[in-house]
């Protein structure tokens, strides 16, 4: 389409003779932001997040105090980006035309801002099994999902340190995930406190998640067994999931998710406009900074089913 915007493509909403022009009547997608991420303004061009590890064990006394270490996390920035888009009117299009339509300039640019937002926050789920960060700097340096998790303790990371697997969505790799989340260890290699509680699929798999949890039977039995994973689980369909893959799925522990998982409102989008003194050209424009990212893995597993 030409730009600047005006009644060589338009010029039908110059003729008084149409019943009725429409603008937008289809909902965009509900954002998720808000729902999976803890959200916070920010007035620096980065954010720095660091861990301390945990202290070890409490020894017997034998007589002389034993001193214990405490060995470091892993640093992660976070740099926003810059996004901005304008659109542009021809003066007489805009004064000429006999429809109310192509009036909220700053609202279509606002509307476009929040669902490209929305993209950018389904990214760090849709590429959990890449290193390759959209706005962050990792110092352990591998995927959200992986089976590489390393720690600065030298403790082993055999077991409870991997979050990433291959396995479809049904009853029996949805408990054998819950256990696998549940024995996932701390940097010096302690159990933890997991409570996995969420359920993270596209909508592809909507149904077969709540045919699972959804239920007190158990819906691979015909037996009228309980079904142990009932109330168990919040299901959320995540609709931009499916433009990546229909088969990948996550459990969360949510709780921990709101601390891990963030997103950094360097500057919320604001919308400008001006008039072309040369032309007379009507212009609209919008700009934001964000950036996400994660300080810790431990609240997901990923299932990263071929």
């Amino acid at each position: 389409m030409a730009n600047p915007i005006g009644s060589t493509q338009f010029i039908r909403l110059l003729d008084k003779r149409l019943t009725k022009v429409f603008e937008n009547r289809i909902s965009e997608i509900p954002p998720m932001i808000n729902e999976l991420y803890t959200r916070a303004g920010s007035s620096q061009a980065w954010q720095e997040y660091f861990e301390v590890g945990a202290l070890g064990d409490i020894p017997e006394f034998n007589g002389a105090l034993t001193y214990l270490s405490i060995s470091p996390g892993y640093h992660t920035l976070i740099e926003p980006k810059e996004y901005a888009a304008g659109i542009q009117f021809e003066r007489k299009f805009l004064k000429d035309k006999q429809y109310p339509v192509l009036e909220n300039r700053a609202g279509m640019l606002t509307k476009s801002a929040l669902r490209t937002m929305d993209k950018i926050a389904v990214r760090p789920f849709a590429y959990a099994f890449s290193s390759a960060f959209d706005y962050m700097t990792s110092e352990e340096g591998v995927a959200l999902c992986s089976d590489s998790h390393t720690t600065k303790s030298g403790v082993s990371t055999t077991y409870g340190f991997d979050n990433a697997g291959t396995s479809a969505l049904n009853k029996t790799s949805l408990a054998a995930t819950r256990l696998l989340m549940r024995k996932f260890k701390d940097d010096i290699g302690n159990r933890i406190d997991i409570n996995p509680d969420t359920l993270l699929v596209p909508d592809n798999l909507y149904d077969t998640a709540m045919e699972i949890v959804g239920s007190d039977k158990d819906p691979e039995s015909a037996n009228n067994t309980k079904n142990m994973q009932s109330g168990r689980f919040k299901v959320i369909p995540y609709l931009r999931l499916d433009d990546y893959d229909t088969n990948n799925w996550f459990m969360i522990d949510s709780s921990l998710m709101k601390q891990f998982l963030l997103w950094v409102d360097r500057e919320a989008p604001f919308s400008t406009n001006t008039i072309d003194f040369e032309t007379y050209i009507w212009k609209f424009a919008i700009y934001f900074r964000i950036g996400c990212g994660f300080t810790n893995w431990r609240w997901l597993f990923g299932q990263n089913v071929s």
